[in-house]
């Protein structure tokens, strides 16, 4: 097969290198992917939301299956139009990818359908939003309800931060969502994310992963698009993974099904561990980012026959490697906000799958003269035995290299290690 990626991010440097490896993929493209992907696939300069010109590169190139990436192009409708001209795709529809478009869509579903989730309101008004979070209280959950990239989301202790947050959204638009918030309870517990290869209600989970998506240690500072993740999450039960797949992952996939949008792609759950058990906090339409990085090379399955086997409505089963993987992202200082680009990012020749790899995201440049382009760079991925080690792994691998311009942080892990 001809397989295309769409998208440019670590987590379709991923995609990328797992698909690249399967006996099945004779060449991997990537739209428009960057330059670290280059050892992987070959790149194709059409912009990823651009979804008659990916069609046209589709046939063009002979693809048999495309993956799509990035929240952006789902809801750009490049799916859509990759199954109008009969073009095989594993992503959403626009209409299915407003699950993770909407944040109100998606808790509006869960209410009718009954998938735990948080109480929640949602507003168009400021002074009826202000009225609300008066008579809640803190702390409380203020939401974009559109994408914002990951930075669209603050937990508020206070009601003044909580009014700023309202401010942002609905008055200032600060993250370009739309004057539209949903205002949510605060849940207690631990967070996880589990996701699914999915077509209509056949549902094949995948392992367990936990990101970190504050900027700093301790979980401090701004959220982020993902710091860094490990997996699995050895101290959370499979009882608890089988609750959350039974209570949440599959019946979303149904729910989706009788409201006519029915969903094909990768189907991303932002879990609450709870007393009361798990609780949906978000859903995403696409694999996560920084969590495909560290999934993908435990999977030891072959990725192109299993999106096909899903696709053909069949769920085989999964072999993991048992190992702990932890990613740790080396952002430009100053990520979150404005940081510096240009500078220089260590090349893919360190690139070695079996122990340790880099997966680019905001990089620009030439192969062997890679320079950063944007805020979360890249991510170094390490095995170990335990998260101990894996940590140990990682961490060495990040301080032999010249990472001047550049932070990140240094607990990733810790929650599986009880720190």
């Amino acid at each position: 097969m001809n397989v295309l990626v769409i998208g440019s991010g670590g987590r379709e440097h991923a995609l990328a290198w797992k698909l690249s490896v399967s006996p099945q993929v004779d060449q991997v493209y990537v739209a428009p992917g960057n330059p670290g992907m280059d050892h992987v696939a070959e790149r194709l300069p059409i912009a990823g939301d651009d979804g008659e010109a990916l069609a046209a590169a589709a046939k063009k190139y002979d693809v048999d299956l495309t993956v799509i990436g990035p929240e952006a192009a789902l809801l750009a409708g490049v799916a859509d139009i990759f199954e109008r001209e009969g073009l095989k795709v594993f992503g959403p529809r626009k209409a299915a990818a407003r699950i993770e478009g909407s944040k109100a869509f998606a808790k509006d579903v869960m209410k009718r359908y009954g998938i735990p989730t948080a109480e929640y309101a949602v507003f168009t008004d400021f002074d009826e939003a202000k009225e609300y979070l008066v008579e809640k209280g803190t702390p409380i959950v203020v939401k974009a309800d559109g994408l914002a990239a990951g930075k669209g989301v603050t937990v508020a202790k206070t009601l003044q931060e909580a009014e700023a947050a309202l401010i942002d959204i609905l008055k200032d638009d600060t993250f370009g969502t739309g004057a539209k918030v949903v205002l949510e309870e605060y849940l207690e517990g631990e967070e996880i994310s589990l996701m699914g290869l999915v077509h209509g209600d056949t549902v094949l989970p995948l392992t367990e992963s936990q990101d970190h998506k504050r900027a700093f240690d301790h979980d401090e500072g701004p959220n982020t698009g993902g710091m860094g993740a490990y997996s699995p999450v050895p101290h959370i039960g499979k009882d608890v993974i089988e609750e959350a797949i039974d209570a949440i992952l599959n019946p979303v996939a149904a729910a989706m099904v009788t409201e006519g949008t029915p969903f094909t792609g990768v189907l991303y759950a932002g879990l609450m561990l709870t007393e009361s058990g798990p609780k949906a906090i978000e859903f995403n339409a696409r694999f996560g980012d920084p969590e495909a990085q560290v999934i993908l090379p435990r999977l030891q399955d072959d990725l192109a026959e299993l999106i096909l086997e899903v696709l053909n409505d069949r769920t085989p089963k999964l072999t993991w490697k048992p190992e702990t993987l932890i990613g740790v992202v080396a952002a430009a200082e100053g990520y979150p906000g404005n940081y510096q680009k240009g500078l220089l990012v260590p090349s893919n020749e360190t690139f070695h799958a079996e122990e340790s790899m880099i997966f680019y995201a905001g990089v620009g440049g030439e192969t062997d003269n890679l320079r950063s382009s944007g805020g979360r760079v890249f991510l170094v991925a390490s095995f170990g035995k335990t998260i101990t080690k894996a940590q140990k792994n990682v961490y060495k691998r990040m301080r032999s290299m010249n990472l001047e311009g550049y932070h990140y942080r240094k607990d990733i892990g810790n929650g599986g290690v009880g720190e």
